[in-house]
């Protein structure tokens, strides 16, 4: 392939992460709506690590982190002409 090396890394991780076993949540947004999220193993492992501790299920968890504000991104200043 004749792309530059990063575009060749992004697209090894695509198909390493595709080949990787996914775990599916399902759980209801804070507006009602059904939502089903896929996971990593890593990232099932640190939620179930995180829904044991306090208590609640991986379902639960996803619907209380829903209500967690976004942060606001620092202003950037725009490039020097």
């Amino acid at each position: 392939m004749d792309l530059p090396d990063d575009d060749q890394g992004f697209l090894r991780d695509l198909v390493k992460i595709s080949r990787q076993k996914t775990h599916h949540v399902a759980w209801t947004d804070r507006d009602g709506t059904g939502r089903q999220t896929a996971l990593s193993q890593p990232e099932v492992v640190r939620l179930n690590v995180l829904a044991h501790r306090l208590g609640v299920s991986k379902s639960e968890l996803l619907r209380q982190a829903a209500h967690i504000p976004v942060a606001k991104a620092a202003a950037t200043k725009p490039p020097a002409a």
